[in-house]
């Protein structure tokens, strides 16, 4: 893997962001049109042309990211789903064109953000420029990954099963470069945030397990297992011209207000604009997420949409607090920003 060389970093700025939500749980057909004063909000109902066709949701996240910047148009696809079945589906019922991607992003190794990549890759390479590079934030984004196999029996070692990782050899077997990004790194609009600093009240969550090695046998895997602590996680971030710093969290196992933080903190930019993704709260205690609302108060966004894995929690205490901020996100939605 290549390791993005480590320079003086200076964060790019956009004119104009569009975030399409093209995987994700939930999807509902006949939403209201949305408005908001900081975010054009465009809502997918019925697929023009495609009457017999419907937008399919799954556990999982992929983000369709187009910036552009003095008249210059940048294209990445963040993350891929649990499946390529249906990130493929739903890149041809968007329109989505592989072929202008201009690179790949990888949040953090769990298989319900890199499962459709293998697929995603193989089905569009061909269309692909040649030169596509597959960012993410550390090396641990391809160890394998180990999950519960069920609920705890009491007195009964927990046991688990393999949840795999992202194949590198099929990647690079494909001309895909994997590109490390430990550090801040700019792209052709967005810049990735590097390792997350853990600063706040917040904790690690997610439940996945690492072993050291990937050759361990059965016995010794069961004794090596170690917590999972998503050294490989990094945002994506844009800077958008008048409006301040959106932060994309694909998943937040290391925190949202870490997330955000850090990437004020390298950016140096501290208006925050908006708020994306997955903030890991769905299993959070109600204490935690009134904690995670104040520092969100605090750094006060604009707008803040919630995705995936950030649980019905963690939006009605939005709704109660902070109704004016929250967006409503939908599969197939597009967010755009700086219009």
């Amino acid at each position: 893997m290549s390791t993005a060389r480590q320079t003086p970093f200076r964060a790019p700025a956009v004119d104009s962001l569009s975030v399409r939500v093209v995987v994700d749980s939930h999807y509902e057909r006949f939403l209201p049109r949305a408005e908001h004063e900081h975010v054009a909000i465009e809502h997918v109902g019925s697929i023009p042309g495609r009457p017999m066709s419907t937008l399919a949701g799954e556990w999982g996240l992929a983000l369709h990211l187009e910036s552009r910047a003095d008249g210059a148009g940048a294209q990445f696809m963040l993350d891929f789903g649990y499946t390529p079945e249906i990130l493929n589906r739903n890149v041809s019922l968007l329109d989505i064109d592989p072929a202008r991607l201009d690179g790949l992003i990888l949040s953090h190794g769990h298989r319900d953000h890199y499962g459709g990549l293998d697929g995603f890759v193989t089905e569009h390479r061909r269309a692909m420029k040649g030169d596509l590079s597959l960012y993410v934030g550390a090396e641990e984004a391809f160890s394998v990954r180990w999950v519960p196999a069920g609920p705890p029996k009491p007195g009964a070692e927990r046991e688990f099963v393999c949840w795999g990782a992202p194949d590198r050899t099929s990647l690079v077997s494909q001309n895909v470069v994997p590109v490390c990004c430990p550090h801040p790194h700019a792209l052709p609009g967005p810049f990735t945030t590097g390792y997350i600093a853990r600063d706040t009240f917040e904790k690690v969550t997610g439940g996945s397990m690492l072993a050291p090695y990937d050759h361990f046998s059965e016995s010794e895997r069961r004794g090596e297992l170690v917590a999972d602590s998503h050294p490989e996680e990094h945002a994506t971030c844009y800077i958008v011209k008048g409006r301040g710093l959106v932060v994309i969290s694909s998943c937040g196992h290391v925190g949202i207000v870490n997330s955000v933080k850090t990437a004020m903190a390298v950016s140096g930019i501290d208006k925050l604009h908006a708020v994306i993704g997955g903030f890991h709260l769905t299993t959070a205690k109600p204490d935690y997420i009134e904690h995670t609302v104040d520092e969100l108060e605090r750094l006060s966004p604009d707008v803040v949409v919630p995705m995936h894995c950030t649980g019905v929690g963690f939006i009605e205490a939005m709704r109660r607090r902070m109704p004016d901020k929250l967006v409503a996100s939908n599969l197939g939605s597009r967010f755009t920003f700086g219009v």
